[in-house]
């Protein structure tokens, strides 16, 4: 279930509340009165643990690459 950000209409105060998408929306905390629901951005995307760049982002012949550079240098 989501986190929805929610404003007061009439007292202005923000708060967030953890529910279901078909639940319809709550009243104030505060003073009861009438709330809209604040569109958020989310969260970054967070790569985390070992292997994402070697397995899927890493140029495949970058070792190659510079190996030949150091052979044909080497040979001239």
């Amino acid at each position: 279930m989501p986190t929805y950000d929610y404003e007061c209409l009439r007292c202005k105060k923000t708060f967030e509340i953890f529910q279901k998408i078909s639940d319809r929306a709550p009243s104030c905390p505060h003073c009861g009165g009438d709330v809209k629901k604040l569109i958020s951005c989310g969260s970054g995307l967070i790569f985390k643990g070992s292997g994402f760049y070697i397995t899927d982002y890493k140029k495949k012949n970058l070792n190659n690459a510079s190996s030949n550079k150091n052979s044909s240098t080497n040979s001239k």
